[in-house]
């Protein structure tokens, strides 16, 4: 490209600006083509990440996943789902945090599941995607998060989930297990929630709450300390943002 700019400058007597202007197109161009080259490497690689750790995916399910996106990012532009500096961190951060849940337990299928809190749809949507024979449920106290699950789900043709705006305290449907990604202290939750387990389970776990934590639990799970779980994500993971206090915790109903 050099060569090609001094060639016209002595070839032609041209201005520094005239050869800007001559070369503008391959330079655009070439620009373009590295700028997709790069996203669709860093693309895969988030492909890739998921792909690591559930090597059985189906042709579906990999198009659902990797539709997540652009539907986030379209969706992010709009509304804060995700936070804006984060959004390239999607399919780490948000994606397979949600699918940990996923590494404690395998869903036998008719599982039915409520997401409580579930706001842009994690944990609900990537565990929806993994899990197409089970039912999840969905819920937020935020009308356009809702929204959002539903636009997305409804894109990637994800049939055996429903988002609903409702507060938890008027949620009265019976489920096998409740997940949640950080909503609130585990023991208000489990306050809300205890009304929504069914009684009898159809799964090598008992059923209960499977919640995303991060930090110090200790005082927040001192009532529970005898009968709870608690797993760091790095026992799941080995890339480094799962090393930083991340948990998954369960309580039994």
């Amino acid at each position: 490209m050099q060569s090609y700019a001094k060639n016209l400058i002595y070839e032609h007597n041209l201005t520094d600006f005239d050869v800007f202007i001559a070369c503008f197109p391959i330079f655009y161009t070439t620009f373009a083509e590295k700028s997709v080259e790069i996203k669709k490497n860093t693309y895969n690689y988030m492909i890739e990440i998921i792909e690591k750790y559930f090597p059985n995916l189906t042709e579906e399910q990999k198009k659902q996943f990797e539709a997540l996106d652009a539907l986030y990012r379209d969706w992010n532009s709009k509304i804060n789902v995700i936070s804006r500096k984060d959004i390239d961190n999607l399919y780490e951060h948000h994606v397979l945090h949600s699918l940990a849940i996923a590494k404690a337990i395998h869903f036998r299928p008719g599982t039915e599941i409520l997401d409580f809190g579930c706001g842009g749809g994690f944990p609900g949507i990537p565990l929806a995607i993994l899990f197409p024979e089970c039912k999840f449920k969905l819920i937020d106290g935020t009308g356009k998060k809702i929204r959002v699950c539903n636009e997305v789900a409804t894109a990637i043709n994800l049939q055996n989930l429903k988002a609903e705006h409702l507060r938890g305290e008027d949620e009265k449907g019976k489920y096998d297990f409740v997940v949640s990604r950080a909503v609130m202290q585990l023991p208000d939750l489990m306050k809300i929630i205890k009304k929504n387990f069914k009684q009898k389970g159809q799964n090598a776990l008992p059923n209960g709450l499977l919640c995303l934590k991060g930090g110090n639990l200790k005082e927040e799970l001192k009532q529970y300390f005898k009968i709870s779980e608690i797993t760091p994500l790095s026992t799941f993971f080995d890339e480094e943002w799962f090393s930083q206090d991340k948990q998954l915790v369960y309580v039994p109903a």
